[in-house]
């Protein structure tokens, strides 16, 4: 389990976990996932989104896939049946901000090439190797600076089980509250409806 922030570094990564959990349980068992469900995190404070001083103040979301429940700090897509152009613009939008874990997670396997391959050591060495990696994806990041062609890398992430649960009424609002923010002028993009 990891979080990636805008600059593709890694804020949290949780080694341990192996194929046969999934990555909603995976997260919850996490100390970051125990943390932000226990409101032990310290979260900036609900704000106004961009060009919206009037709105209402929303709080601060990490982005996931359909694995993920929907809660007040996790926003989910839209289940992919049905959807309005408000929903498919707001499933467009998260796929976006997601791509951001994707490229770190490129960047760190292209930088350090023995994650190209299955790695023949103890369980506990592997993980002792894939945190070593990510401390040092860190370190390379913040002394070199971003290069380009790092970001052009793609991985073999697996597909993801969506997880069926049951969100709260207000995790829902505020995920219809970003849908609507998304397709208003205030905080479109001029591309995104060719994109959906």
């Amino acid at each position: 389990m990891a979080v990636a922030d805008a600059n593709y570094y890694f804020i949290s990564v949780d080694i341990g976990a192996y194929g046969s959990s999934s990555d909603s349980t995976v997260f919850k068992n996490s100390a970051f996932g125990k943390k932000l469900e226990g409101s032990q995190l310290i979260l900036p404070s609900p704000t106004y989104l961009p060009k919206e001083e009037n709105g209402e103040n929303m709080p601060y979301v990490f982005v996931g896939d359909e694995a993920f429940a929907l809660s007040e700090h996790i926003m989910r897509p839209y289940p992919r049946r049905n959807l309005s152009v408000t929903q498919r613009v707001f499933n467009y939008r998260l796929t976006l901000a997601r791509r951001f874990v994707e490229c770190t997670f490129g960047i760190l396997t292209n930088k350090w090439r023995i994650l190209h391959r299955a790695l023949d050591v103890k369980l506990t060495t592997c993980d002792q190797i894939i945190k070593a990696c990510c401390i040092l994806h860190n370190y390379v990041r913040k002394h070199d600076g971003i290069r380009f062609k790092d970001k052009l890398y793609g991985t073999e992430l697996q597909s993801l089980r969506p997880t069926p649960v049951r969100s709260r009424i207000s995790s829902i609002e505020n995920r219809q509250y970003f849908a609507e923010y998304f397709d208003s002028p205030k905080g479109s993009i001029p591309w995104q409806y060719e994109k959906i």
